[in-house]
């Protein structure tokens, strides 16, 4: 595929994968927004557009620096902590950023998702962890994004929403459907009470992100 090729079904896939995002309630709105890195740049979601209007044409190109190359819009305010991802996770080629409702609740209440399910692992892990709030839009939050994320998948942002990555739009977005689906079933536990949670230990959660790595056809970001 040529270069223009290459750029092209990026931006494809991430109209597609902003969409699905909002179509399944995963960020309501206008808000949330995705990204996926292009040789030394990114690929960004245009900022206050709504999802079901998008086109390839309106996502941003930036460059290294956060520099507008190609696009008439504007990119996404939070085109900062998107930068620092793919500074901090080279192994990262997207991300997805969503205000699920479940993540939300937890984040708002400053509370990590703790090694309650095994799948917890999914995020590469023994917990997702809790970053600290920023305003949105600043370094400061982007700071903490990478700190979060620098040995995790999947974090949630204090007071904010949730962020998954992936090697593609599309994994990062099944990967934050699976935090959005375990957010829903730890506030479940929660609700018959802090004994009930019990949590699996440090060894038995490095087990089962072994075995994560090595699972199904390919890598996953679900297993059964």
């Amino acid at each position: 595929m040529t270069a223009d090729g290459h750029e092209q079904a990026l931006r494809a896939a991430i109209v597609e994968t902003a969409q699905a995002m909002s179509r399944e309630g995963l960020s309501p709105g206008r808000s949330g927004n995705v990204s996926a890195r292009l040789g030394h740049g990114m690929l960004i979601t245009p900022s206050g557009m709504a999802y079901d209007a998008l086109t390839p044409a309106d996502i941003v190109l930036l460059d290294a620096r956060g520099r507008r190359q190609r696009g008439a819009r504007k990119p996404s305010s939070e085109w900062h902590f998107h930068r620092a991802i793919y500074e901090a996770r080279p192994d990262c080629g997207a991300a997805v950023h969503t205000h699920s409702l479940n993540a939300t609740i937890l984040a708002c209440a400053h509370r990590p998702i703790p090694a309650f399910h095994y799948m917890v692992a999914v995020a590469g892990g023994s917990d997702i962890p809790l970053v600290p709030y920023a305003t949105f839009g600043t370094r400061t939050l982007a700071r903490h994004v990478a700190d979060g994320l620098a040995r995790r998948k999947a974090c949630l942002m204090a007071n904010h929403g949730q962020i998954a990555i992936g090697a593609t739009p599309a994994e990062a977005l099944e990967l934050a459907r699976e935090v959005e689906s375990l957010a829903a079933q730890y506030l479940g536990l929660l609700q018959l009470g802090e004994e009930a949670v019990h949590l699996l230990s440090e060894a038995e959660m490095a087990r089962v992100v072994k075995k994560f790595a090595s699972y199904g056809q390919k890598a996953q970001t679900r297993a059964h």
